[in-house]
């Protein structure tokens, strides 16, 4: 690995693989900064090792994923697995921490790919052994070929739901049952937008069949449910909810949860980015331009990191990134770039035509996401209980910073990743203002765990 380079992607999945394919066809230093042992992300996460029985049942936009790590690999771009990006200034030099020894490299252009994650939302129960993340049952799954054994619970918000549970159903899982929280007025809402998401009926026809499969075989959707909860003895044992006006409980030692995903925004953080907040999303994000610039001259976001628009869309937006780097860098020309790029921009925006739709009809309802419950945790790292947030509230504290150096809260090992939106709803909804005057966790390095040792082992080479 050198220790200067001329374009660093930060990222394995479709965006990053995109956008290092395209550029390093014109001959540019380039290299692939991917945490993960295997390139994909999470989207893609063993699609060169899986099983081609195991990608069947996982359906056909997982095995779509093959075509794109495959031309990734045909070209000159370096690839780091098990590299984890920990900074990111504005001087566009990247922290890495590979093999135990942490060390800093430059570049000229720096994309930053690093994706998404699944929107943290407390609960009643959530800390519970036997309550995860729906991803992390695809990971267990993708991975390890590891399903359930005794039957689990789905519940939350969002399309991830449908296809988990289409595999888990393919895959010989007993899912006692799939628990949608959205609120049904949502589907009301959401009725203005069909017309333009009928331009991407692709997506809507494979939900339709999801849940055709999921029906055939019995398995309970129950919609507009309200108050989840997981209750056990130290470890999960059963589900507790409220669907048509009556209280209802699951036996089962396993739940899924999923509420949508939100941008991965540490390292845009840690850069000194812009960000705004996007209500229809519900989420902060970097503020950039189409091609994927943002207000710092050199870093550039892609994918769903940028704001959640799909997989598709991240391989499109990858693209549109590369090419904008190879302007940058002097080696293709505005019109080269204009002209290579006319398919990408097209194919972006006629992604993103269901998006209005999904982000009305699966919108989280705010009493989800600023709980009244106050014993609920809500920092899971240094055990902050909801009431505790909207007390500092009360005491005078009425921002997420302020609440944050008060409480502690997110000041554990995962920097916020776990607690910082809901913090930040809990301080608008106690106020009265809008979670957008909250602002977010302010960003700074070090993004992800490092031990002492590791950092002691840091030597920031003199760029050749």
């Amino acid at each position: 690995m050198k220790n200067h380079y001329q374009l660093l992607i930060i990222g394995g999945g479709p965006a990053g693989l995109a956008a290092a394919t395209i550029a390093a066809k014109d001959g540019i230093s380039c290299a692939v900064l991917d945490e993960q042992p295997t390139l994909g992300g999470q989207i893609y996460r063993a699609i060169e090792s899986i099983p081609e029985q195991r990608a069947k049942k996982l359906g056909s936009e997982y095995r779509r994923g093959k075509n794109i790590a495959e031309a990734f690999r045909l070209s000159d771009a370096e690839y780091y697995p098990n590299t984890k990006v920990w900074s990111l200034n504005n001087q566009r030099e990247v922290g890495i921490l590979q093999n135990d020894k942490a060390s800093i490299l430059s570049a000229d252009q720096v994309i930053v790919a690093s994706g998404a994650m699944e929107r943290p939302v407390p609960f009643p129960g959530w800390t519970l052994p036997g309550v995860m993340q729906a991803g992390a049952g695809q990971i267990l799954y993708k991975s390890a070929g590891i399903v359930p054994d005794n039957g689990v619970v789905l519940a939350g918000s969002g399309p991830l739901l449908l296809l988990l549970a289409w595999q888990y159903l393919h895959a010989g899982v007993e899912v006692k049952a799939l628990l949608d929280v959205t609120p049904l007025s949502n589907h009301i809402g959401a009725l203005p937008k069909f017309p333009r998401a009928l331009l991407a009926h692709h997506y809507l026809t494979k939900g339709i069949g999801y849940q055709i499969a999921l029906k055939r075989a019995g398995i309970p959707m129950l919609f507009g449910v309200s108050d989840l909860r997981a209750d056990g003895d130290g470890v999960c044992q059963s589900v507790g909810f409220k669907h048509s006006g009556k209280q209802k409980t699951i036996e089962s030692e396993l739940l899924l949860t999923h509420f949508g995903v939100i941008p991965h925004i540490w390292l845009t953080q840690s850069a000194g980015c812009k960000h705004q907040w996007d209500d229809s999303q519900q989420c902060w994000r970097p503020e950039h331009d189409e091609w994927g610039n943002t207000d710092i001259s050199g870093i550039l976001v892609a994918g769903d990191g940028a704001g959640i628009n799909g997989a598709r869309s991240a391989e499109h937006a990858g693209r549109l990134a590369g090419l904008e780097a190879l302007f940058a860098l002097g080696v293709i020309n505005q019109s080269e770039r204009d002209n290579r790029g006319v398919k990408e921009r097209k194919w972006v925006r006629g992604e993103r035509h269901i998006r209005p739709f999904l982000e009305k009809y699966y919108q989280i309802p705010k009493k989800l996401l600023a709980t009244d419950i106050d014993e609920t945790i809500i920092c899971r790292c240094e055990e902050i209980a909801a009431g505790e947030i909207r007390q500092a509230v009360r005491d005078g504290h009425d921002n997420t910073n302020q609440v944050k150096f008060f409480t502690r809260c997110g000041m554990g090992p995962c920097q916020g990743r776990q607690c910082s939106n809901a913090v930040a709803h809990l301080v608008a909804d106690e106020s009265g203002k809008s979670v957008k005057e909250m602002g977010h966790f302010r960003g700074r390095p070090p993004v992800a765990p490092l031990t002492l040792e590791q950092l002691a082992t840091l030597k920031q080479e003199v760029a050749e």
